[in-house]
């Protein structure tokens, strides 16, 4: 039986090999019968990954975890942190083929309630998307991804004062 107690936790242990690696973790349970089902579930769960192909489930913290490990060079790597701590009030229970339209859509309008604008939304959208897509295109996670869609962020010009027009502006001021 692959299943033992560790001295100091009320938990039952699991232990199984698997192809030539030992996969050792908590069942989360003091009750012997639900661990025995968890190291059941558990190890079918490899088999059935094994011999018919099936992908395992990834959660949405598993991915954003491992997006930040390989995008520590992104000059705005906090802001992103921010963003997904943000995030994990909506998405950090789901796992990734949960996350649909109707999530990013409810991410969205949760956002724009905050008061933030367009492009600030869109910021946070594309890490969002960031991660799906990687999920996808590199790590072979999932299947597909949602399409999201960014809001439109208005196209205004930046224009800053020439030095004459500076010194115009400051002579119209009042003397205070």
């Amino acid at each position: 039986m692959s299943l033992y107690k560790r001295s100091g936790s009320p938990y039952w242990w699991v232990k199984l090999g698997h192809n030539g690696r030992r996969i050792q973790q908590s069942s989360g349970t003091a009750d012997r019968a639900k661990a025995q089902e968890y190291h059941d579930k558990l190890k079918a769960s490899l088999w059935d990954q094994e011999r018919l192909g099936i992908r395992p489930v990834h959660t949405w913290k598993e991915a954003a975890v491992r997006w930040l490990r390989e995008s520590t060079h992104k000059a705005s790597r906090d802001l992103d942190v921010m963003h997904l701590q943000w995030l994990d009030k909506f998405l950090g229970g789901l796992s990734l083929t949960e996350i649909n339209r109707d999530v990013v859509d409810r991410i969205t309008q949760a956002r724009l309630a905050d008061g933030v604008s367009n492009a600030s939304v869109n910021r946070l959208l594309q890490c969002v998307r960031v991660i799906l897509r990687r999920s996808v295109n590199e790590w072979e996670w999932m299947d597909r991804a949602p399409k999201i869609r960014f809001l439109h962020e208005p196209t205004r010009r930046v224009r800053w004062l020439t030095r004459d027009e500076a010194e115009k502006l400051i002579e119209a001021l009042p003397n205070i």
